[in-house]
């Protein structure tokens, strides 16, 4: 696929454009106002980038220190350059959030910069170091923490020589299965089978996780009934059990009982002593053990409310690490995108401030998060990966009557978001509630269990402030891997006008059951555009609408879906999409699946090939039938004359006959990962 000369210089100008627009934060700095550093002293000016010779004076200690010291300085004179912070390599172990505040604005001008001194990686960390381990006969290593003993901590995370460790779960490979319901509208409660639940010591911190498709419950486990095999929560299902799928899958995790593999761990509330069964070659005296303290790192805390947002305030370069997460004693209860869970760095009522070439890993909750009153924020070149939950969430479920507090217009752009969902699969690589006026460009997004770009967030045709976003040039794959069903490679929920969908490359999505797209418009989403996408290896379809009105899918190519190629859900009395000059090529499964019963959509100037040699029929009509309905009247069922599709390349060859059908040749360039 070859993009036109225009659309090159285009991509450019985008570029170009997104990079000017940061200023100065993009910057790389000689010099700074103050420095921080772990040999430090809080005491010192912390104008110096380290110690002098007699000790006398250096930088900061830390950076809350140097924040205060910025906020003098911003409360006695008018800056008339930017306000910079170098920080030193090292680790700096937080025992509470930074938190930012209105008084620490900048300027567009003079913007205040939070940066990573230069060739340095500095380490903002929410953990604690465990040390004193003593190893028992058994090989397994002891030790004993009295502030969980006495109730002042509890962990649900452990790295150890910065590598993530589990609780020990049951079964070990696959899941059990719930074996009945109690009664229909029982919804703290199944019956289990044979032996899967028993009654464990430390019942009550055992935590049952199970799968309700496209989302996931973490129960607490209340009682259990052994006679009957019946289990309690503390905590009650959000949908009736079975619905969805039938035979909801689950298994049981932190059972001490089942601490008899190496890399597991399990810590007792009751005694406060943590074991851990070590790998081999692994040494008390030789690995670094961490768990976390604290489950947010950084704060923005604004004020639009009252005209006081934070503005110009930048962070660069610096890395976050070692966070947890807290079950609540009612239990988690699903949501989809697992939205309710918050991120390790929040933003409420920010204007111009950015996140940039930051790092965030080994955290137990979403990564990044624009909230309330967000605008004209940069989160920019961050690498996130190695979470609880997802990467960057902007926006909120919710729709603010004060326009103040609504979050828009921010870019998300350039960032490498993988390895997610470890305590929450359901979470996704880039969510977006409520929240109009983004650009989602450029990003690389893959290995999550669920969705890589979601958009939404109104259920059907209600209001929605899901407009004019774009997402472009983003490179998104290897989802779902079979455990979570109904996502999308990027997928709308009530998304409306100007809402975009643009040279996106999208594949290898592999649901549990049903539901595994490339794109999906679902819940009433409306007037979006989707073109110049390439999706391939989605099981169960290139592209699915469930049900919306008016949206066009144009100029893209589907290929290699298992189920179906195409599927639309439900018909409407309107107009559903317009589907045209796109390019459909597969090896099994039928072109359309769904219900196409109706005629509210438009279909033309297509070309289809099923490259097996099976005979192509339009849901179970001729092509000439389904020409008669007034559908694909000038389409083709020919070979496109793909370079070489089978190892996926998609480019197509000078006489492709896709071109006499209006088909605009394109390609990925820019497109991360590729």
């Amino acid at each position: 696929m070859q993009i036109p000369t225009l659309t090159a210089l285009l991509v450019c100008s985008i570029i170009a454009s997104l990079i000017a627009e940061s200023g100065n934060c993009v910057t790389a700095f000689d010099r700074a106002d103050f420095y921080v550093s772990p040999r430090g002293d809080d005491s010192w000016s912390g104008k110096l980038p380290q110690p002098n010779e007699m000790r006398t004076d250096g930088p900061f200690a830390s950076i809350a220190r140097a924040q205060k010291a910025v906020r003098n300085l911003l409360a006695v004179s008018k800056p008339s350059r930017p306000i910079v912070v170098l920080i030193r390599e090292g680790v700096y172990r937080l025992t509470e959030p930074i938190v930012f505040l209105p008084e620490d604005s900048g300027t567009k001008t003079c913007p205040v910069i939070y940066a990573a001194y230069p060739g340095e990686k500095p380490v903002l960390s929410g953990g604690r170091k465990i040390s004193g381990w003593k190893q028992a006969d058994s090989g397994l290593w002891i030790v004993e923490i009295p502030d969980v003993r006495d109730g002042k901590w509890y962990f649900s995370d452990l790295y150890v020589n910065n590598q993530r460790r589990f609780r020990p779960r049951l079964p070990k490979e696959s899941f059990y299965f719930l074996a009945d319901v109690v009664k229909p509208d029982v919804r703290d409660a199944f019956v289990y089978a044979d032996e899967d639940i028993k009654p464990w010591q430390n019942l009550e911190d055992v935590e049952l996780v199970a799968f309700n498709a496209w989302d996931e419950l973490r129960f607490r486990i209340k009682s259990i009934d052994v006679e009957r095999r019946v289990v309690t929560f503390t905590g009650s299902n959000n949908w009736e059990w079975k619905r969805w799928e039938g035979n909801n899958r689950y298994y049981v995790e932190n059972v001490k009982e089942a601490l008899d593999e190496p890399g597991e761990w399990y810590l007792d509330r009751k005694t406060g002593v943590l074991t851990y069964y070590p790998f081999p070659g692994e040494k008390p005296d030789k690995v670094e053990v961490i768990a976390p303290v604290l489950n947010e790192l950084v704060r923005f805390e604004g004020d639009a409310a009252n005209g006081k947002p934070i503005s110009y305030v930048y962070l660069r370069g610096l890395t976050f690490q070692h966070t947890g997460w807290t079950l609540p004693r009612e239990s988690y209860i699903s949501v989809q995108a697992a939205f309710k869970i918050p991120g390790i760095l929040v933003m409420n009522d920010c204007v111009s401030c950015g996140i940039e070439n930051c790092e965030f890993s080994k955290i137990g909750q979403y990564g990044i998060e624009l909230r309330r009153g967000c605008k004209n924020c940069l989160i920019k070149g961050n690498k996130i990966y190695d979470m609880g939950a997802g990467g960057v969430k902007v926006g909120e479920p919710i729709i603010r009557d004060d326009e103040k507090l609504r979050t828009e217009n921010n870019k998300i752009i350039w960032n490498y978001i993988y390895d997610g969902g470890k305590t929450y699969p359901s979470a996704v690589g880039i969510w977006i509630g409520q929240s109009g006026g983004n650009v989602v460009s450029h990003n690389h997004i893959h290995d999550l269990y669920y969705t890589g770009i979601s958009l939404g967030w109104t259920w059907g045709y209600g209001p929605s402030l899901n407009r004019g976003n774009v997402v472009e040039y983003n490179h998104i794959h290897e989802l779902g891997k079979g455990l979570l069903s109904d996502m999308g490679g990027i997928y709308t929920l009530g998304a409306r006008e100007g809402t975009v969908l643009r040279y996106n490359l999208i594949h290898d999505v592999t649901s549990h059951s049903y539901g595994g797209w490339g794109i999906y418009f679902d819940e009433g989403s409306s007037n979006v555009l989707a073109e110049y996408n390439v999706c391939y290896n989605c099981k169960t379809g290139g592209f699915h609408q469930h049900y919306g009105k008016e949206n066009v899918v144009r100029n893209n190519i589907f290929a290699y879906a298992k189920v179906g190629q195409l599927q639309r859900t439900r018909p409407e009395e309107h107009i559903s999409f317009t589907f045209e000059r796109n390019i459909v090529y597969w090896t099994e499964g039928p072109l359309l699946h769904g219900n196409w019963s109706d005629d509210k959509f438009r279909m033309d100037y297509n070309l289809y090939w099923n490259a097996s040699g099976q005979k192509v029929d339009f849901f179970g009509l001729t092509f000439d039938q389904w020409k008669s309905k007034g559908m694909d009247v000038h389409s083709l069922i020919v070979d496109p004359l793909f370079e070489n599709p089978e190892k996926r390349d998609f480019r197509l060859k000078e006489n492709s006959p896709a071109f006499s059908l209006g088909f605009k040749r394109f390609n990925l360039e820019g497109v991360p990962g590729i």
